[in-house]
């Protein structure tokens, strides 16, 4: 309202000035206030209208104003309403549950109570039960004649029984795995590396032989006071063996080639005729110088046979002297000819270079050269010559595996193992004395008749298969799995033996009637 007063008031001051303005008489100025009263007559009549008016929109606000406020209450007091109904609902359930758990807390009560009376009457009956259970336990013990500890140990005897039961089982299931998987593979590689080496044996013994024209020569070769005889032991390092054999002399020596080149010397002498100790000492230097030459052949055509071409002088001088040294009767020199083609086929045929293999199998029995003038495992012996004439290192290893006297850890040390085993135990491929043999089968016999349970025991296949007949009552077919086990492990921990010894376990119940 104010507002529009004051625009109005400069809408008639306006007006004024302009007419004091452009007016410049009296009646100009009497005009100009009778227009300014009316003006203001018009303004207090705007102002009139405008209060009139504004009074007019203040009360219709108010009406408003209130009809809104009555509007907010009735639906603030609706709101209220359901929420009074809302909260009543929820103390009525709210007194449903409390009366629930009340019952409940009433049940429980009651429960605890039985339970405690039930809990007095099992501790009763517990009492009741340890007394008759020690009453029943000593009484038991009185019948049974055993003490808890007795029982408990027998009870320990039968579970430790199942369980070398179950060790068996699960030992005998895992062997036919392992044999439905490998030997078929193994078969046939062994085969096939059999039927392409046939390698010929050599039967010579540790003695020579040496055929003379007649027994007048032996006086002739033991000298004047033995003086010839003498000289030849002396020079040669050999034996010399005159006896009532007729037309015959032997010579004896740990030294296969030292036995050699006496042969040689000898047989030269006779030839000669002219036996002394200047003539002795001459034939004996032309002999070493020969069979020096034969040693040296022989190293070289082995190691030709075998496809190796770089092999070390001293290492081919070594393994030539290899062709007089024989094993079970057996030619080492042959025999790691053998082995070295053994294992070149198994290597070929499991996918591998064959020429390593080959050349672990030539020098593995090289130790045998010189055994007698060093001691230690042939094995070893020939390691450490091949490695100090510049062998590699898993050539040196699988020699020095072969016989296990270091762990065998890789595919040529098993390979090497495997040949030799196989070209020594071929029918045939070596000898040994009835004596020994002899031996060697009780031994076997007397291993196996130690264990338990064991009634007899037979050594069959020249001591290569073991037959052992058990007591049925007292080995189970469990059992006898892992006695077959125990008697082999025994066999090589204590025995030395060419090739494998077979352990087979029988176990048989007879039930015998008679029909009459």
């Amino acid at each position: 309202m104010e507002i529009v007063i004051g625009i109005v008031c400069l809408v008639v001051g306006a007006l004024v000035t302009y007419f004091v303005v452009t007016s410049g008489n009296n009646s100009k100025v009497q005009e100009a206030n009778k227009a300014v009263e009316d003006a203001r007559d018009q303004a207090q009549r705007i102002a009139s209208d405008a209060r009139h008016d504004a009074e007019t929109a203040k009360k219709a606000a108010l009406v408003e104003a209130r009809e809104e406020i009555l509007q907010l209450k009735q639906k603030s007091e609706s709101d209220e309403k359901k929420r009074k109904q809302e909260i009543q609902k929820l103390e009525n359930r709210i007194m449903q549950r409390e009366e629930s758990l009340d019952r409940r807390n009433d049940a429980l009560d009651r429960k605890e109570h039985q339970l405690s009376s039930l809990q007095g009457q099992l501790d009763k009956r517990k009492n009741e039960v340890d007394q008759l259970f020690h009453k029943q336990t000593s009484e038991l013990e009185r019948i049974a004649d055993l003490t808890k500890e007795d029982a408990h140990q027998e009870l320990l005897d039968r579970v430790r029984s199942e369980a070398v039961r179950d060790e068996a089982q699960i030992l005998r299931e895992s062997e036919q795995r392992v044999r439905a998987q490998a030997d078929k593979t193994a078969r046939e590689i062994v085969s096939t590396a059999i039927q392409r080496c046939a390698a010929d044996q050599a039967g010579e013994i540790t003695v020579t032989s040496v055929h003379i024209p007649s027994d007048d020569l032996k006086g002739r070769i033991i000298g004047r006071e033995g003086r010839n005889i003498r000289t030849f032991e002396q020079v040669t390092g050999v034996s010399l063996v005159i006896d009532d054999t007729p037309e015959t002399v032997v010579l004896s020596s740990f030294n296969p080639v030292r036995r050699e080149t006496a042969r040689v010397a000898l047989e030269n002498l006779i030839a000669d005729g002219r036996i002394h100790p200047a003539r002795i000492e001459e034939m004996y230097k032309k002999a070493e110088k020969l069979v020096s030459e034969r040693v040296q052949e022989a190293g070289e055509q082995a190691a030709f046979d075998a496809g190796i071409h770089d092999l070390h002088p001293e290492l081919v001088k070594t393994l030539g002297a290899l062709r007089y040294r024989t094993s079970f009767g057996q030619n080492v020199l042959q025999h790691s000819i053998q082995v070295s083609e053994l294992c070149g086929i198994m290597a070929s045929e499991l996918g591998l270079d064959p020429a390593p293999a080959k050349r672990a199998g030539l020098l593995h029995d090289l130790g045998k050269a010189i055994d007698h003038e060093v001691e230690g495992p042939h094995a070893v012996i020939g390691a450490d010559l091949c490695r100090r004439y510049g062998e590699k290192p898993e050539i040196v290893h699988a020699i020095e595996a072969h016989h296990a006297d270091i762990e065998p850890d890789t595919v040529l040390d098993v390979l090497v193992q495997a040949a030799d085993a196989i070209s020594a135990a071929r029918p045939g491929a070596r000898r040994e004395s009835a004596e020994n043999y002899i031996k060697r089968l009780e031994k076997l016999e007397e291993i196996s008749n130690a264990h338990d349970g064991v009634e007899r025991t037979y050594a069959m296949q020249a001591g290569r298969e073991l037959h052992v007949m058990v007591e049925p009552e007292k080995i189970s077919d469990s059992e006898a799995t892992v006695l077959a086990h125990d008697i082999a492990k025994q066999i090589e921990d204590e025995m030395e033996y060419p090739g494998q010894v077979r352990v087979v376990v029988i176990r048989e119940s007879r039930a015998v009637d008679i029909a009459k």
